[in-house]
């Protein structure tokens, strides 16, 4: 397989002081570092004596006060939630108790809360192989006592936004101007915000400088994260601030490098089902010599949004209905 991504892992933060990205734009990080955070939550605050605040962040009240200590006497007009995971959009609720802002954001969480009475099987059946339903971290950025993904807590069942943002809309304030990108993948309500007054995109979880993004099911669709991809190649900004991590100051570079990335590994499955091996476990053993063991459930994860997608194209068969952990898959006829 041809090397993937460059990626950056110098990025040094002080939790809860604020920094100065550009004369527009600041930056205040939360101190929940993580396997799938990288350093922490990266708040943006975007404007002069009118700002908008991009991704409050988790409920944790240290990381609310710094914000409102950066804000410093100035008006907030508008909270902007690129989507509804635990660790980007919950802070807004508890901002909103101190500042008179509206939130806005594509839509609510797209999946229902879920029972807590139903069996781990029914609530788990497509994350059931015992692994945790992740993208491959080949940063080693881990933290293995993070429960991610299977935790209730990493989704924000409760958020509904004050405006609805519809791809293309246009989100104006004094001194800064937003076109929302719609860019599902990672979730299907993401949302990326083009900054026109600085060429720049906050970015979310969609593109990051420090790691592949994370498709988790049943929500997450590689598919809809390729064209998302796509949909960023042909513009022309130049910086992207993702969530997570440094700001990516070659995204032209980084895009294609991402798709190459994500296409070679389904090489590597239908070359996999082309030998006979028909299970995920099988295929990781083959695909991730170079990776440790400790990093297995997670590839597994990888290949298992990869299959769901070469089974939505008709590609591949498998023998459920639908794709689970435990299927068996073939190529196609």
């Amino acid at each position: 397989m041809a090397p993937g991504p460059q990626f950056n892992l110098d990025h040094d933060v002080t939790y809860g002081t604020v920094d100065q990205i550009t004369p527009l734009v600041q930056r205040v990080t939360c101190e929940n570092p993580s396997k799938f955070t990288f350093t922490g939550t990266g708040t943006y605050i975007v404007g002069d004596e009118e700002v908008a605040i991009i991704d409050p962040g988790p409920p944790e009240d240290a990381h609310v006060d710094a914000l409102l200590a950066a804000i410093d006497g100035r008006t907030v007009t508008h909270l902007l939630i690129t989507h509804t995971h635990g660790d980007h959009s919950p802070a807004a609720g508890l901002l909103q108790h101190h500042i008179d802002a509206p939130t806005y954001a594509f839509g609510p969480h797209p999946l229902d809360r879920p029972d807590p009475k139903a069996s781990n099987d029914a609530n788990n059946d497509d994350a059931g192989f015992g692994f945790d339903p992740i993208e491959e971290d080949e940063t080693e950025a881990n933290n293995d006592e993070d429960d991610g993904y299977k935790s209730e807590h990493a989704h924000d069942w409760d958020f509904a936004p004050d405006v609805t943002v519809a791809h293309g809309d246009i989100i104006q304030g004094t001194g800064f101007s937003f076109e929302a990108l719609h860019t599902p993948g990672h979730i299907s309500n993401h949302l990326c915000f083009a900054l026109r007054e600085e060429q720049s995109v906050f970015s979310g979880d969609h593109v990051m400088g420090w790691s592949t993004t994370i498709i988790p099911p049943p929500d997450g669709s590689l598919n809809s994260y390729l064209a998302s991809l796509r949909l960023l190649l042909p513009r022309s900004e130049q910086t992207y601030y993702p969530t997570h991590g440094a700001p990516i100051t070659d995204p032209a570079t980084l895009l294609p490098a991402l798709l190459a990335h994500r296409e070679a590994r389904t090489g590597q499955i239908l070359a996999c089902m082309s030998d006979g091996i028909d299970t995920i476990k099988e295929m990781v053993l083959r695909m991730y010599t170079h990776v440790p063991p400790q990093l297995y459930n997670a590839a597994a994860a990888s290949v298992m949004s990869h299959l769901v997608a070469l089974h939505e194209i008709d590609e591949i068969s498998c023998s459920d209905a639908k794709p689970k952990p435990r299927s068996l898959y073939n190529l196609a006829g």
